[in-house]
C-alpha cells in the first residue's frame, strides 16, 4: 500500500473536463494511479466499480441489471474488459445531453479501449492520459507555469527544486521511476517490485491482447526494447536478436504501446527533403522499469556505464510527454536526424510554427559544444527555433550561447 496520496497534475484537468463533458476516458498503464486518482477526486460524488475483477466482469454481461446497480454518476474502472457497457453509456449520455460529469471510464489497454470509444462515444467524451508520476510530482512541487508551451518557453528561468538538484538526488529519483508505490516508499525493494510488475501485469496484458507462445521470448523482447530506448527502431534487427518473426515483434511492440509502457517518437516530417531519417525511435516511459530491464543495480548507474545516456534521454522524453499529457494537451514532439549525421533529440512544436529544440545530456558540467547541434538545426530551420535547451544535471540554468541554455531536468 502507498503511504499517502500526492496530488497529480492531471487531477485539476480531470475536474475541469468533467465539468464540461458528460464523460471522460482516462487511460494509462497499470499502477500509474488511475484508480487512486479517481477515488480521491470522485469518491464522494461518484459510485465506483472495477471490471478488473472477473466476477464483476461476468455480472457486467447483463448490462441493464449491472447499470441498475451502478447508475451514474459513476466510475467504471478498466472498462476495456466490458466493452458492451460502452453502448449503454452512450445511450445514457444521449438521454441526458445537458448533464456533465456522469461517467469516468478508465482503462489500461489503450488501443482496445479507444477502438470501443471511437465506435460508441465519438464526440461525447474527452480523453486524458495518466503516466507514472513525474519528478516534480514525486517531490510535491508544482511551481511554475502549468501550460506546457509557456513552461517550455520559460524553462531557462525555472530552477529545479532542492530534492532534484545534484547528481545523487536526481539519480535516485530516476532510478526508482514514477510508479507511485515504488516512488513514494523508500523502504520498498524496487528490484523485487519491478520483477513482480513484469510478471503480474505485462505478461497478463500480453496474454489478453496477443497470444504468446513462449513468455521467455517475450521477456527477451522486453530487454531488447529497453536496450534500444532512444535509438532508431528496426523490427528486423530485434526479430533476429529475439529469435521470432518480424510480424511478432511488431505485434508485441503494439502491446507495449497499448498498455502504456512505451511510446514511439516520430521523426520530424517537415520540408527538409530526403535528407531526413524516417525510422521512429522507441522509448520506455518509466525510467525505474527501464533500469530494471537494463539491470541497473544502484542509482549511480543512471549517470555511469554504457546505458547512462539512454536512461537520461528517456527521463527527458518522459518529462516532456508528461508536461503535455498531464495538462490535457496533445504533445507535438519529434526528433530530427539527417542522413549527414545532424541530430537533435527533441523538437517540440509550440505556438504557430515555432519550435523548441532540446538535447538530453547526462552531465552536470555542460559546455557550449553540447549545444552546437541545436545551433546548426536552428540555422537549418531559418528562425523557427525560438528556444534551445540542453537538459542535464545542472543545479541552475546556464547560458551556453545566444540561443541555448543548459537547464536542470528537474525544471521540467
Amino acid at each position: 500500500m502507498m503511504e499517502r496520496f500526492l496530488p497529480r497534475r492531471l487531477g485539476r484537468v480531470l475536474g475541469d473536463v468533467l465539468a464540461q463533458f458528460p464523460a471522460c476516458v482516462l487511460t494509462g498503464g497499470r499502477q500509474t494511479g488511475k484508480s487512486t486518482l479517481a477515488r480521491e477526486l470522485l469518491g464522494e460524488s461518484h459510485r465506483y466499480v472495477t471490471l478488473d475483477d472477473p466476477r464483476v466482469r461476468a455480472d457486467a454481461e447483463q448490462v441493464e441489471t449491472f447499470l441498475g446497480r451502478f447508475p451514474p454518476p459513476a466510475v467504471l474502472d478498466e472498462i476495456q474488459y466490458a466493452p458492451g457497457l460502452l453502448r449503454a453509456v452512450k445511450s445514457d449520455i444521449d438521454a441526458h445531453r445537458e448533464e456533465r460529469g456522469r461517467w469516468l471510464l478508465t482503462g489500461s489497454q489503450v488501443f482496445p479501449l479507444m477502438q470501443g470509444v471511437s465506435e460508441s462515444l465519438a464526440g461525447r467524451t474527452a480523453v486524458l492520459r495518466l503516466h507514472s508520476m513525474g519528478l516534480r510530482e514525486v517531490v510535491e512541487d508544482d511551481s511554475g507555469p502549468t501550460e506546457p508551451e509557456e513552461r517550455l518557453l520559460q524553462l531557462s528561468e525555472q530552477a529545479a527544486v532542492r530534492e532534484l538538484t545534484g547528481r545523487d538526488h536526481l539519480a535516485r529519483r530516476i532510478f526508482r521511476g514514477g510508479y507511485p508505490e515504488v516512488a513514494l516508499r523508500e523502504d520498498l525493494d524496487a528490484d523485487r517490485w519491478f520483477g513482480s510488475y513484469v510478471q503480474t501485469y505485462l505478461e497478463r496484458d500480453v496474454r489478453s491482447l496477443r497470444a504468446v507462445g513462449a513468455l521467455a521470448d517475450f521477456d527477451r523482447f522486453l530487454v531488447a526494447v529497453a536496450a534500444r530506448t532512444g535509438g532508431l527502431w528496426n523490427s528486423a534487427e530485434v526479430a533476429r536478436d529475439v529469435g521470432v518473426s518480424r510480424p511478432t515483434i511488431q505485434a508485441w511492440l503494439s502491446v507495449l504501446e497499448a498498455s502504456g509502457q512505451t511510446a514511439r517518437l516520430t521523426p520530424w516530417f517537415g520540408n527538409l527533403g530526403k535528407r531526413l531519417v524516417k525510422s521512429p525511435k522507441v522509448y520506455w516511459l518509466d525510467t525505474g522499469l527501464l533500469g530494471y530491464l537494463l539491470r541497473l543495480r544502484e542509482p549511480a548507474d543512471v549517470f555511469e556505464g554504457p546505458a547512462a545516456g539512454a536512461v537520461f534521454e528517456a527521463a527527458v522524453f518522459g518529462a516532456l510527454l508528461r508536461l503535455f499529457d498531464h495538462a490535457g494537451r496533445v504533445p507535438r514532439i519529434h526528433f530530427l536526424r539527417t542522413s549527414a549525421g545532424l541530430e537533435v533529440d527533441f523538437l517540440v512544436e509550440v505556438g504557430r510554427g515555432d519550435l523548441v529544440a532540446i538535447e538530453a545530456k547526462a552531465t552536470s558540467s555542460p559546455k557550449p559544444a553540447h549545444g552546437r547541434a541545436i545551433e546548426r538545426v536552428a540555422a537549418l530551420f531559418g528562425g523557427r527555433v525560438v528556444r534551445g535547451y540542453v537538459v542535464c544535471a545542472v543545479e541552475a540554468p546556464v547560458q551556453l550561447s545566444h540561443l541555448v541554455h543548459a537547464v536542470p531536468l528537474g525544471a521540467l
